[in-house]
């Protein structure tokens, strides 16, 4: 299949073959066309050449209802629920039960019930509304919806994006059970780690041409599969550490923090040039732990220094001030203007430095913004494109440009490579590193314990809103932070 929107091709010749009952990996870095392919055979778009073969005969995926009819659900990235609807009418909208015009109720209810014990969360009351559900929780329930229809193929992109690591393992037991039943799975994870766990065979997509169609997990190498997505080799995905400097002035000085119900007793220093570690499972608190410092949250008790001042509880304009970033978790809700052009997301909290008179300088945010994008390597390069048409991992650059152009002496990133390819990982890595050892104190906070290792000085492990352990991440491995997180957690 092929597909160009305007003048951007967005893909030049993909081949695909899935089979009943496996779990088909495709990989491929942000912008090499998966979500483009997502959205044929989703019924979103249609192809400009090839063709879709389904149970042998061809088939035209014309709208998203026409992919449902053949049996065929989509989960995106981009959690598609609707926050001010209950998780039963989430998990039924579109496909209602009703009689006489009017919904049935308790009985959407019960079948809601079983499907999310299915799911391993029975706990969830199906009359909940889905705004009040974690990330992690809003993604059961748009997996519940792609089980609520006759479906033979699931389509799943970056599921475990937004679940730690007890969730994935119930991830994965639900996608075996699945596959089990005869029902085929396209699995999209740009975590490597994972594809060896639930894959069957792999596909590879780079510049919207497959390089691989159906390689078998068990005998490609990783390092291969880095070589097809990227075209290049990576044998280094973390650069090596910095050691901070002996008597580095401490930058943000965390004393007593707390948010009623949330977390307590927070207590922690990140010194210039250090990257500090917040590990633990979704739902610790490490995030809001975030929001409080950067004042997007009032804490209840304590207190945030930056360079010895206190800052404002709740204000993040005095956050800012004080040279402050953050790069939040849900970069397209908290972080992003879709709509607005790349060169205006990139400038956002420097709008100052552009103005005149009272009228802002669209020359000099675009030149800021081109110098941001180069160094970046953002991918289209065009500062006026809406950031919203960006991948994933772009849009992530989008976010780092923007703190480097107010320039920080604290940033702040939650879950900075989630949805991000290997090769953009590295990127963002390498960045990383280079603010810290530029003097920047930097908190990072990911689901993915090896990738806090592999950055952070130190680590903070969290566990139900209370700080467990505070270690050198030298002395840390992946088993005994989980080993703390989940004793913590049963405490």
């Amino acid at each position: 299949m092929t597909k160009s929107f305007g003048s951007v091709q967005a893909l030049t010749g993909v081949n695909l073959s899935i089979a009943a009952g496996e779990v088909h990996v495709i990989l491929g870095q942000n912008g090499a066309g998966k979500s483009t392919l997502i959205k044929l055979l989703a019924g979103v778009h249609g192809p400009d050449t090839g063709e879709i073969l389904w149970n042998g005969e061809p088939v035209t995926i014309h709208d998203p209802v026409a992919a449902l009819d053949l049996g065929i659900a989509t989960m995106y990235q981009e959690l598609d629920v609707v926050d001010g609807l209950s998780i039963a009418e989430n998990v039924f909208l579109g496909h209602e039960i009703s009689t006489a015009g009017f919904t049935r109720s308790s009985h959407v209810n019960r079948l809601t019930r079983k499907l999310l014990t299915r799911l391993g969360h029975g706990d969830l009351s199906p009359t909940r509304e889905v705004g009040s559900l974690s990330p992690a929780n809003k993604q059961i329930v748009s997996m519940a919806r792609a089980l609520s229809r006759d479906t033979k193929l699931i389509i799943m992109d970056e599921p475990s994006a937004v679940l730690d690591s007890e969730e994935v393992k119930n991830l994965f037991r639900v996608v075996n059970e699945l596959t089990s039943a005869g029902i085929a799975v396209i699995y999209i994870s740009h975590r490597l780690e994972e594809i060896r766990q639930i894959g069957d065979r792999i596909s590879v997509i780079k510049d919207g041409r497959t390089t691989a169609v159906g390689l078998t997990v068990a005998d490609t190498p990783t390092a291969e599969l880095i070589r097809l997505m990227t075209g290049r080799n990576l044998d280094n995905v973390f650069p090596p550490a910095v050691p901070v400097p002996v008597g580095a002035l401490v930058v943000l000085e965390v004393k007593n923090l707390a948010v009623r119900g949330v977390f307590e007793g927070i207590d922690f220093t990140v010194r210039a040039g250090e990257v500090v570690g917040l590990a633990g499972l979704v739902g610790s608190g490490r995030t809001e732990i975030l929001e409080a410092i950067y004042g997007a949250t009032k804490p209840s008790t304590g207190s945030v220094r930056v360079s010895g001042t206190a800052l404002k509880p709740g204000s993040v304009r005095d956050a800012v001030n004080h040279r402050m970033g953050l790069s939040p978790e849900e970069r397209k809700s908290q972080g992003l203007l879709l709509d607005e052009p790349i060169y205006q997301n990139v400038t956002l909290s420097s709008f100052a430095r552009f103005a005149r008179l009272s009228f802002l300088n669209e020359r000099a945010e675009r030149a800021a913004a081109r110098t941001q994008i180069a160094a970046l390597h953002l991918r289209p390069d065009d500062p006026d494109r809406p950031a919203g048409e960006l991948s994933g991992g772009n849009q992530q650059k989008i976010l780092l440009a923007r703190w480097l152009v107010q320039g920080t002496d604290v940033l702040l990133l939650d879950e900075p490579t989630r949805g991000v390819d290997v090769g953009a990982r590295a990127e963002i890595y390498s960045l990383i590193r280079r603010l810290s050892s530029e003097g920047t104190a930097i908190v990072v906070v990911s689901s993915e314990i090896e990738e806090v290792l592999g950055l952070a000085d130190r680590v903070l492990v969290i566990a139900e809103g209370r700080l467990l352990a505070t270690a050198p991440a030298a002395e840390l491995t992946e088993h005994s932070v989980l080993d703390m997180v989940m004793k913590g957690s049963a405490a």
